[in-house]
């Protein structure tokens, strides 16, 4: 296989921070010798998250075996997502905002259409249906657990407890027209098409702050992995956690 030098649009403290905690753990288990150094294996996780090379490329570029590779992508995962914020942290952290951005998005996954649970009617392909809060500035502040994507983004977003925890904290939240229903704290827009005087202008000013939103989704989508994720699905909680780590840690 030929190889050739490629680039990472990434800042060096992504590396340094993953690198760290590596370093950090191999003390920790007492590791012996490893073919890569702490710096090297974070550099093949980050290009495995953010440019979606498969391990075959990763073990020909890294002069390493695929094994190898599968089990210091599964290392680095693993450590990342444990660092990644639970719904109760995340509440704590946007109490002192003015208010929350929920949305959902369905992350595209290779499976057949006999996988009918994993298959979204509204987008048209099988995926894993995450949901996710933004700051008021479009910052992400926590992603949920993957479900199936044939589950709707109001039930996806009771069964992590989201509108409960919104409530319970009282913080104020906007959404789109999907969470019709989920409570006091989630305020939607009105439906219809054809709407006219204050509803009509609702509708629009409501989709001015909820559009920032949008900035969040780009900025899981810059991880090229999670464009079409082809790990089995038990596993894509634990990659959606680890990116959302990286994001907050640099």
């Amino acid at each position: 296989m030929l190889v050739y030098p490629s680039g990472i649009d990434l800042s060096s403290r992504a590396l340094q921070y993953l690198s760290g905690l590596l370093a950090g753990h191999r003390r920790r288990i007492g590791s012996r010798w490893r073919r890569l150094t702490c710096g090297r294996q974070a550099l093949l996780v980050l290009a495995h998250l953010r440019c979606g090379d498969t391990y075959a490329r990763l073990a020909a570029g890294f002069h390493v075996g695929i094994a190898t590779v599968y089990g210091y992508i599964r290392e680095a995962v693993d450590l990342l997502a444990a660092l990644a914020p639970t719904l109760e942290q995340a509440m704590t952290a946007v109490w002192k905002k003015a208010y929350v951005i929920l949305d959902g998005t369905v992350l595209p996954i290779d499976r057949i259409a006999a996988d009918q649970p994993y298959y979204s009617g509204k987008k048209k392909h099988h995926g894993m249906n995450v949901q996710v809060l933004v700051d008021p500035a479009g910052w992400l502040i926590w992603a949920s657990d993957a479900l199936p994507g044939a589950v709707h983004d109001l039930t996806a977003a009771r069964t992590h407890g989201i509108p409960a925890a919104l409530t319970a904290e009282d913080i104020k939240c906007w959404a789109d027209k999907a969470y019709q229903g989920a409570g006091p704290a989630v305020r939607v827009p009105f439906r219809g098409r054809i709407l006219r005087g204050w509803r009509r202008r609702h509708n629009r000013d409501h989709a001015k702050i909820r559009s920032v939103g949008e900035r969040a989704m780009a900025t899981l989508k810059c991880w090229r992995l999670l464009r079409k994720l082809r790990c089995s699905t038990t596993r894509i909680t634990g990659v959606v956690r680890a990116v959302v780590a990286l994001e907050l840690a640099t």
